[in-house]
């Protein structure tokens, strides 16, 4: 196991009817993803709808996932926000609460040059002792990190890997050749290209439901078996289709781990809804 894992899954955060907390939900997904071959859970991020998170709220799902997972899976907290000062303190929550490394997506919303985008990043590395995945991901951010950022943020000392969901392989490549990066494949549509390209691992929403499968592609692929590697992708297309590519992916997971009674509600808090639901059923306030 490295420090941040190799099949690593951007975990939905259960939730229940009324928008609360689910804390057997939450016990329940980390057994499952435990026992399907996971050992990387990235707590809070994209998937985790970490916009609508408090920050006690937050802290609390890395805490309650620490002591579930006891050690069997490293557990990476997704800390980023648009606003340094919060990301700060959230990184300072997180290694309170027994994180093993920070996930930290790219200020988004503000639109800041690279300089802002290094500043940031650093200010965050250097708050705790914690090593730290980049999150780079333009089509939520609408600021990409550039290859001449990420290798001047190779040099801090913490930040030690990238999750890229940006699609660029011959970018994800040349930066993979010239700094010491570990990349993860963060679009589950490309994860067989990445792993192929020399990616560490994967960090996958649709982990959450099969995580063995993607335990196997990327086993395949360490293996050299590339028939093999093809085969699973193949396998796992259908999936990546459904929870990916229609609607959103947080609702569409929490859907499916419903119907497979893994966690007891498909709840989300808005602006998401869950999967299905028709635009003349969501309740507005005028």
């Amino acid at each position: 196991m490295t420090e941040f894992g190799t099949n690593l899954v951007a975990m939905v955060t259960p939730m229940q009817p009324g928008g609360g907390l689910s804390a057997p939900g939450l016990a329940r997904l980390v057994d499952h993803l435990l026992a399907t071959g996971c050992d990387g859970l990235v707590v809070g991020g994209t998937t985790g709808e970490s916009p609508t998170l408090s920050d006690a709220e937050a802290a609390g799902l890395v805490r309650d996932v620490v002591a579930r997972a006891g050690g069997r899976a490293r557990v990476i907290a997704g800390v980023g926000t648009y606003d340094t000062a919060a990301s700060v303190r959230r990184a300072r929550e997180a290694e309170a609460a027994g994180a093993d490394a920070l996930l930290v997506v790219c200020p988004y919303y503000s639109r800041p040059t690279q300089a802002g985008v290094i500043a940031h990043c650093v200010a965050v590395a250097d708050a705790t002792e914690l090593p730290v995945m980049l999150y780079d991901v333009p089509a939520r951010t609408g600021v990409a990190m550039t290859p001449s950022t990420l290798a001047e943020l190779a040099g801090h000392p913490r930040i030690r890997a990238v999750k890229d969901a940006k699609g660029d392989l011959f970018e994800a490549m040349t930066v993979l050749s010239r700094t010491s990066l570990a990349y993860y494949c963060g679009i589950d549509e490309l994860n067989l290209p990445y792993l192929a390209c020399g990616a560490a691992g994967l960090v996958s929403v649709v982990g959450n439901v099969a995580a063995g499968r993607t335990a196997d592609l990327i086993r395949a692929v360490r293996d050299g078996d590339l028939v093999k590697a093809r085969a699973v992708n193949d396998d796992l297309l259908p999936l990546v289709d459904r929870l990916m590519r229609a609607g959103t992916g947080a609702a569409n997971t929490k859907a499916a781990l419903t119907g497979l009674g893994i966690i007891p509600h498909a709840t989300v808090r808005l602006p998401l809804v869950e999967a299905g639901t028709p635009t003349r059923a969501i309740p507005t306030p005028w």
